[in-house]
């Protein structure tokens, strides 16, 4: 697949994308910069948000800062793959994304990321690394290795 970029100048393959990814929350919402190339990504700075609704300007920021071809958005389903009503919120989220942006937008089921998160930071630092925003923006980078593993299975 082959994503065309802003003038139709430069041409990005899958596989060598940017991708923005985010850990849909109500107060706060992680975010990561991934490369599929390196299959790596890096935490950023969470986004406060008020009732799931970010500051749309630092979001800006973000999209003209990484260029991203795509985003991800983690999908927060119950343990038995059932939807919440965090769930459709999340979804609205990716929606706004889409129209704003103006780029793909996929979401990947989430659960157990802020878990596997906090046990990362704790093996890294303790207490004191289990920072509400550190976390929700780790979270954002196991979204992106789920979704990694998804896109590369087989």
């Amino acid at each position: 697949m082959t994503f065309l970029c802003s003038g139709g100048s430069v041409t990005i393959k899958t596989g060598q994308r940017t991708l923005l990814i985010f850990d849909f929350g109500t107060k706060s919402i992680g975010v990561a910069v991934g490369q599929e190339i390196t299959g790596t990504a890096s935490p950023l700075n969470a986004l406060k948000a008020v009732d799931g609704m970010p500051n749309w300007d630092v979001v800006a920021g973000l999209f003209a800062e990484w260029s991203p071809q795509l985003a991800v958005v983690g999908l927060p389903l119950n343990m038995d793959g059932s939807v919440q009503e965090l769930t459709f919120a999340a979804k609205k989220f990716a929606n706004r994304l889409n129209a704003k942006y103006r780029l793909p937008v996929e979401t990947c089921d989430e659960r157990l990321t802020t878990a596997d998160a906090k046990a990362r930071l704790f093996e890294l630092g303790g207490f004191k690394k289990l920072d509400k925003q550190k976390v929700d923006s780790v979270s954002a980078c196991l979204i992106f290795e789920s979704w990694m593993a998804q896109q590369y299975a087989g």
